[in-house]
C-alpha cells in the first residue's frame, strides 16, 4: 500500500525590496535581499517538491500573485494561496490545516528532501508532532497530524526559547513529539557568511 500523504506548507514573503530579509539590509541592501529571499524560496520549493510526501502548498505573505510565486506554481506544481492575518501561531495553524502536515519557512538553506521525509515518516508512525530545532533556539519545522492550536496560540515568536516552550507544551498536552536534529537559518550576517562557504550557489557574490 502507498505510505499515506503528508502535506507540505511553505510559509514565505514575495521577494519585494525592503519588505524582506530586513534584518539584512543594512548589510547587503534592500534589492540583494530580495534577490536572496527569492533564491532561499525557490530553493526550499524545488527541496518541498522532490521530497514527493504529498501536495505542496506555497502560503505567500502579502502578494500571492507575485510573478515568482506564480513561476513557482508552474514548475514544481504547487498551490499558491495567502496567509490569513494573525500573528505567525496563527498563520502556522491555518498553513498546517487539519495535517498531518509539515510547516516550514524559507530561511533553511540547509534542508534536504530526507529531512522532510524522515519527518513525514514520523508523523505516519504515530508522533503527534514532529520538530527541527533552529540552532539559535526557535524551529525550521514543525510537523503536526492533527491541529494543535495549543502549540501555536500566544507563543512569544522570534525568541531564543521558542523550542524549548514548544517541547514544554508538548509535554503538557501529552502529546508524542519526535525530533530530528537542528539545522541553522539565514537571519544574520554571520549565517550570510555561512551561506557563502557552505552553499555558495544560493550566496550573491
Amino acid at each position: 500500500m502507498p505510505a499515506s500523504r503528508v502535506g507540505i506548507a511553505v510559509l514565505a514573503r514575495p521577494p519585494v525590496p525592503g519588505l524582506c530579509k530586513t534584518r539584512l539590509i543594512p548589510a547587503i541592501g534592500a534589492h540583494a535581499a530580495a534577490i536572496l529571499q527569492e533564491r532561499m524560496t525557490e530553493q526550499t520549493v524545488a527541496t518541498a517538491a522532490a521530497a514527493a510526501v504529498g501536495q505542496v502548498t506555497l502560503w505567500a505573505a502579502d502578494d500571492p500573485g507575485h510573478p515568482s510565486f506564480r513561476d513557482l506554481a508552474v514548475r514544481y506544481k504547487v498551490t499558491v494561496k495567502r496567509q490569513p492575518d494573525g500573528d505567525l501561531g496563527q498563520r502556522m495553524l491555518t498553513a498546517a490545516g487539519a495535517g498531518p502536515c509539515l510547516v516550514i519557512g524559507t530561511d533553511c538553506p540547509a534542508f534536504t528532501a530526507d529531512h522532510l521525509r524522515r519527518a513525514a515518516a514520523a508523523l505516519r508512525e504515530g508522533a503527534d508532532v514532529v520538530l527541527i530545532p533552529a540552532e539559535d533556539g526557535g524551529y525550521v519545522l514543525i510537523g503536526t497530524r492533527q491541529p494543535q492550536p495549543g502549540l501555536f496560540d500566544h507563543m512569544r515568536w522570534s525568541t531564543p526559547d521558542v523550542v524549548a516552550e514548544t517541547r514544554r507544551r508538548v509535554s503538557s498536552l501529552g502529546l508524542a513529539a519526535f525530533e530530528l536534529p537542528p539545522l541553522w537559518d539565514v537571519d544574520t550576517e554571520d549565517d550570510l557568511a555561512r551561506l557563502e562557504r557552505e552553499l555558495p550557489g544560493l550566496a550573491l557574490l
